[in-house]
């Protein structure tokens, strides 16, 4: 068997292996997810973990065994793939190009706010059944009782100086220029009026499951959050397409070696 051969085979055999522990873990997520965004994982797990599965067997079969046609399913399916990956880099640069936080004079953090950020960013989380989720999981994450508890002793001036993250700054405290009154990190006290022109000052409330989840600011904040994440995938995805090419290009040369050897047989 040619050198090619047996490298798509092996290559595919360590995919199997890693996929057996993928589809594991989705079925563990719907089995024993206990928020709704953990359970919103199960599916997508499961489906990755079955598809590498089928993918890699392809793979290992048709190049081990000289099957032509499931190196020729093989080959589409990575091509498929390589588009695909390629396809989302170019949006995903595309779309988080666009908006970062605001610099505040003597603060810690900055502020965030959603005009910033592209549209489509934008109307992903201005969509109510899409925010109803997300806020969800933004309870559930605990983010800001565990910005209350690292920061519950701070005054004032000092939470102002902390370096606060895009969720916390944007979904646990009010915006600065609503001018409310500190009490606690997540307690704010607006003294019966409310001057600023801001709609996140009239959002604000003191219920730990309410805060500013439903402020502006706090979407803003998580598309700063999914901007970065976004970028680091995209970078991810750059390495891992080149690896997606050596592959196909290593299981071009099985394709043809296995047709070759099969005329070879019929003669």
């Amino acid at each position: 068997m040619k050198i090619s051969n047996n490298l798509v085979g092996l290559l595919n055999f360590l995919t199997f292996l890693l996929s057996i522990p993928i589809v594991v873990a989705g079925v563990w997520l719907s089995k024993q997810g206990s928020t709704e965004c953990e359970k919103f994982l199960d599916k997508p797990v499961i489906i990755l973990g079955v598809f590498l599965m089928l993918v890699s067997l392809a793979g290992l079969i048709g190049a081990c065994c000289r099957v032509s046609w499931l190196l020729w399913v093989y080959l589409l399916v990575m091509f498929l793939l390589i588009v695909v990956l390629f396809a989302f880099t170019i949006f995903a640069f595309a779309v988080t190009n666009k908006g970062a936080g605001k610099v505040l004079s003597d603060k810690g953090y900055k502020e965030y706010r959603l005009g910033d950020y592209s549209h489509w960013l934008q109307k992903r989380v201005n969509s109510t059944k899409n925010w109803n989720k997300i806020k969800s999981c933004l309870i559930d994450s605990k983010v800001c009782s565990t910005f209350q508890d690292k920061y519950v002793n701070d005054t004032i001036s000092e939470l102002y100086k902390e370096n606060l993250s895009a969720l916390q700054a944007g979904c646990c405290k009010p915006s600065d220029d609503c001018g409310f009154t500190y009490v606690s990190p997540t307690n704010w006290s607006n003294n019966g009026t409310i001057s600023s022109s801001n709609p996140d000052c009239s959002a604000w409330e003191n219920d730990a499951k309410a805060l500013c989840f439903n402020c502006q600011s706090c979407k803003a904040g998580l598309l700063d959050n999914i901007k970065s994440n976004w970028k680091k995938t995209a970078v991810v995805n750059i390495v891992f397409l080149i690896f997606l090419i050596v592959v196909y290009s290593v299981g071009c040369c099985a394709f043809r070696n296995t047709r070759r050897d099969n005329e070879y047989w019929k003669h």
